[in-house]
């Protein structure tokens, strides 16, 4: 048997859409953690990825033996011109990935690619409960600044959604 390969973080293209997708897709129909219904074809992930590229943002996989096994990126926070330094973040897993550090590489690479873009703040929403989520925000620092009870519906049930903020 051979020795896995190290984990590499790098950034995202088009032609990731497919694994993104199929990440994605498990947290769509199986979890609160989107608001999003209907499972995203690989063809829209290429898009999306594009999208966060083109604004000059980062896109992040994470990628093992060829394997991509999570990813997170930026989003701009608002559109008004005000908000310009200010962004959303997000991870995401592969389901059998959990407490391996992934989601830690991954935000420890995508906070970085933030600050050397000069960005001020990272904010990150969460559907609520998360308690994975709520460690990997604040193990880097995010401080809890809202809670909006009851803001969003999945599976006939309503859900908090509370929001940490971290300044780069």
């Amino acid at each position: 048997m051979r020795p896995q390969d190290p984990l590499l973080i790098r950034s995202a293209t088009p032609a990731d859409g497919a694994p993104v997708a199929s990440i994605y897709n498990h947290y769509v129909t199986g979890s609160i953690v989107t608001f999003e219904e209907e499972p995203a074809s690989a063809s829209e992930m290429s898009r999306r990825i594009d999208d966060v590229l083109a604004m000059s943002l980062p896109w992040l996989v994470a990628e093992r033996d060829g394997d991509v096994l999570g990813f997170a990126y930026a989003t701009k926070w608002r559109p008004r011109f005000g908000y310009r330094f200010s962004v959303e973040v997000t991870v995401y897993l592969a389901v059998d990935q959990g407490g391996r550090g992934i989601g830690s590489s991954l935000y420890e690479s995508l906070i970085a690619g933030l600050r050397e873009r000069g960005l001020h703040a990272a904010l990150g929403g969460i559907a609520l409960p998360n308690d994975a989520s709520v460690a990997l925000h604040e193990k880097f620092g995010f401080k809890k600044v809202a809670h909006f009870a009851q803001v969003g519906i999945k599976f006939d049930r309503w859900i908090d959604v509370g929001y940490w903020q971290l300044l780069l």
